[in-house]
């Protein structure tokens, strides 16, 4: 038996002892989470590649149950998280898996034909303990923090598999750290290790086991934030981030100042074995190499009578893009230019963008929103000289405020990404989420 399934079996042996204790049943919650998801992807014009139009819908269920605490000292709980999609539509020709050592389709996880199954499924199980402010968490996670953040971005959530501590001893002070050994793609029955960008190539590619975490947020007072974090994949990267989030009253709205630091060295292998080079740019016709990133970026964000005005801008120094946890099969990462289609974190890439959005209950629609996003990159490193890129997002939501279908949601993301980048085509990609919710417990 592995190391972690005994680990978990014995922890769920001394939940189920001490379940009849008050507080593990009375303050259990279950929720079914049930997602409708239809995605198209149109890629178009120049570049490589034989997949030109993308198609796919499905139903997702989630069920989501917390355990509470038994009483004593220390307390014990347990966490479950059970998804299944079932397929309504896809083709073939539409599914986006060309051969068997790709990643799955848009949506689904690929059979033997290279077609979408019909359905998949997993189950995530989490020990956890609480002692005073501080909580031990070992079994399935959904981490989201400036050096690991779970995608959501499908039809099923991406999970991770590891242990996390998270201590709030100190008054406004949050400590964290953990280890995470295997991941779960957004389209995948399977746990798997993890790599970066460059290296994780499902026929070619390596992969590692470890990644170690820690950070710690600190509110110096109630409208500033102050972070540092760590990460390191090993074999590939470490990674050490800096960030400050301000909120300042200025006349009838708030000013939001996002400021963001990452500095991304190699590790291990990463720093001289071919396999495990990151995508960069290293010299006229060197597209692989060592981590070598420093990440800066600055958001601000002012809010008033419903409306957001933002704008921003990102500068990606270095040799290598910019280093996050991805297989290759959909991630996401805490930069300010993580967008629906792109990342904008290229080597020497230096990114503005402009936002705009709209709470319509200022004007007697509680329950819609609608925004949009543009971002531009520019000199974006390459052996032809500098490349460029840009994409402009929409989003549409409404839920429901009251009434028998309170908190169903629909949402529409419409996105259009353009480039000059070599072997890239160009893409338009519409997201149509219908969303519920029930509580159970």
């Amino acid at each position: 038996m592995k190391k972690s399934t005994l680990t978990l079996a014995v922890a769920l042996g001394v939940l189920a002892q001490q379940a009849g204790a008050a507080g593990f049943i009375e303050d259990s919650k279950a929720t079914l989470k049930l997602r409708n998801f239809y995605i198209n992807q149109d890629n178009r014009n120049h570049g490589s590649g034989n997949i030109n139009y993308q198609e796919e819908w499905g139903q997702g269920f989630q069920l989501d149950f917390a355990s509470g605490f038994t009483q004593g000292t220390v307390g014990f709980g347990v966490d479950a998280i059970g998804l299944y999609g079932v397929r309504l539509d896809s083709g073939k020709g539409r599914h986006g898996n060309p051969t068997n050592t790709s990643n799955g389709g848009l949506v689904f996880p690929s059979d033997s034909d290279n077609r979408a199954v019909n359905d998949f499924a997993s189950l995530g199980v989490t020990a956890k303990a609480k002692f005073s402010q501080t909580e031990l968490r070992y079994g399935t996670l959904l981490p989201k923090n400036p050096v690991i953040t779970t995608n959501d971005g499908r039809l099923l959530t991406q999970t991770f598999e590891g242990g996390q501590v998270v201590s709030n001893e100190i008054k406004d002070l949050t400590l964290t750290a953990g280890q995470i050994e295997h991941v779960k793609g957004r389209n995948s029955t399977n746990n798997s290790e993890m790599s970066i960008g460059g290296a994780n190539s499902k026929a070619t590619g390596v992969f590692s086991n470890q990644f170690r975490y820690a950070g710690a947020d600190y509110k110096l007072t109630k409208d500033l934030l102050v972070q540092y974090w760590y990460g390191g994949l090993e074999d590939f990267y470490n990674q050490h981030f800096l960030g400050a989030v301000h909120n300042w009253s200025i006349g009838p709205g708030v000013l939001k100042s996002d400021f963001r630091y990452f500095h991304s060295t190699d590790d291990g292998k990463n720093s001289d074995t071919g396999a495990y080079y990151s995508s960069g740019y290293y010299g006229p016709g060197v597209t692989r190499g060592k981590v070598d990133n420093d990440l800066y970026s600055a958001l601000f964000l002012y809010t008033v009578a419903g409306h957001t005005f933002g704008g921003g801008y990102q500068v990606s120094n270095g040799n290598s893009d910019f280093p996050w946890l991805n297989q290759g099969d959909g991630s996401s990462n805490y930069t300010i230019t993580d967008m629906q289609i792109q990342k904008f974190g290229r080597a020497g890439e230096r990114t503005w963008q402009a936002r705009y959005s709209f709470d319509f209950a200022k004007v007697g629609v509680p329950g819609l929103t609608a925004g949009a996003v543009y971002l531009k990159g520019n000199d974006i490193d390459a052996t032809i000289g500098d490349r460029t890129e840009w994409e402009r997002d929409i989003t549409v939501a409404y839920v429901v405020p009251e009434g028998p279908l309170k908190n169903f949601g629909v949402m529409w993301k419409n996105a259009m990404w353009r480039s000059d980048i070599a072997n890239q085509k160009d893409q338009d990609e519409n997201r149509l989420i219908l969303s519920y919710s029930i509580p159970l417990l």
